[in-house]
């Protein structure tokens, strides 16, 4: 966190994108917004934007593009914190998050890329320490519902039972909307990189990659139907898990270990019971999600009526060696993939202005914590609500 002033509390990097132009727009629509600038590769196209999501023609504009350090470099100067919806981050993201990291600006994203987190925070680590930078990736879709909805639970079973539950289970009940076109050019960005690094491959396939160097127990692979008895229901793989387990696991490790050292997570998507729901559990494990020719592009996506009309409702459940349990739901009032997501990244960013966390590379959870649980009921239309 920099203590030299600025010029900008906030600048949204990549306005002129889908998802930062909602950034932007979200940003514009608060009454008690901090002193925010727009950036992107174009004048013209910032311009453009700014007037047609109704921002005053004072709107501060920043011209910088991801393959000019020097404009990053400058753009970076600038602000206290820089959101960037710019991705896939392993291919944009690079010169930006080392000039945060120099510069010691905050930074955070909407990075779905654990293979690349993994290499960034082994290289920026010690340095966004010194600088007093606090990187927070995956501020979106994923992986905030999840990190966030796991250490909510937790709190709750440390209250009613007097620790930690050792077994979480996330499961997707309900969900209306798209993944973005970035999460799915982010996806293929990886399989390429795997295809020519081995390390990568190891990096996805480890649930603690993100950890910190801590190994923990072995843990579900979730990559095949199975019935869940206590919720009487079918459940089917869940294309975001690779990612929000990893953070949450790596929020765990970051936060010393309040889960305990043998804590075992996972995440799949509720099908219903009986022949319909494994019929359901069976058609989703073997019908891909992303990485088909349908994927959207990056820039693209759902209409402003689309956005409106999603929504999405996370369940967890916390169960003990005793056979007690706990639940805890997370809804947005959006569609994951743009009009919630838009709102997360917009939150993460305004609470970093005033979290005394120190410098270093974060999950949401363990930086910002309970305020932006907070933050995000009452603006983004989040719900975090204990069930039993």
């Amino acid at each position: 966190m920099t203590t030299t002033p600025r010029e900008f509390d906030i600048i949204v990097y990549g306005a002129t994108g889908f998802t930062g132009r909602l950034v932007a727009e979200y940003l514009c629509s608060r009454t008690d917004a901090p002193k925010w600038a727009m950036a992107g590769r174009s004048q013209e196209k910032l311009e453009a934007v700014r007037d047609e999501i109704g921002a005053p023609a004072d709107t501060p504009l920043v011209v910088a593009d991801a393959s000019d350090p020097a404009s990053l470099d400058a753009m970076t100067q600038r602000a206290r914190v820089i959101i960037t919806t710019v991705g896939p981050y392993q291919l944009y993201g690079n010169k930006l998050l080392a000039a945060c990291v120099k510069n010691g600006t905050d930074y955070t994203d909407l990075s779905g890329e654990p293979a690349w987190m993994r290499q960034k925070i082994d290289e920026h680590l010690d340095a966004a320490k010194a600088s007093g930078a606090r990187i927070v990736f995956s501020a979106g879709f994923d992986s905030i519902p999840f990190d966030l909805g796991v250490m909510m639970l937790q709190k709750h079973c440390t209250e009613k039972f007097g620790k930690p539950a050792p077994r979480i289970k996330g499961r997707m009940r309900k969900m209306q909307g798209t993944f973005s076109g970035g999460t799915a050019a982010s996806l293929k960005a990886t399989m390429t990189a795997a295809a020519q690094d081995k390390n990568i491959i190891a990096y996805l396939a480890n649930p603690f990659s993100l950890a910190g160097g801590f190994e923990g127990p072995a843990q579900p692979s979730g990559n095949k139907p199975l019935f869940d008895e206590k919720l009487n229901s079918w459940c089917a793989p869940f294309v975001m898990a690779p990612i929000n387990t990893k953070n949450v696991h790596r929020s765990n490790a970051l936060m010393g270990h309040p889960y305990g050292t043998d804590f075992v997570y996972d995440e799949m998507v509720l099908t219903g019971p009986g022949e319909k729901g494994e019929a359901a559990a069976n058609y989703v494990a073997n019908t891909p999600t992303m990485g088909t020719p349908n994927d959207p592009k990056p820039g693209e996506g759902p209409s402003k009526e689309e956005r409106e009309n999603g929504f999405y409702d996370a369940l967890f459940v916390a169960e003990y060696p005793d056979g007690q349990m706990a639940m805890l739901s997370v809804k947005g009032d959006k569609d994951p993939g743009y009009g919630s997501t838009s709102k997360m990244i917009a939150e993460t960013g305004i609470a970093l202005l005033t979290s005394d966390t120190p410098g270093g590379i974060w999950t949401p959870a363990s930086a910002l914590g309970e305020p932006l649980v907070d933050q995000l009921q009452q603006r983004a239309g989040l719900t975090f609500a204990v069930e039993g």
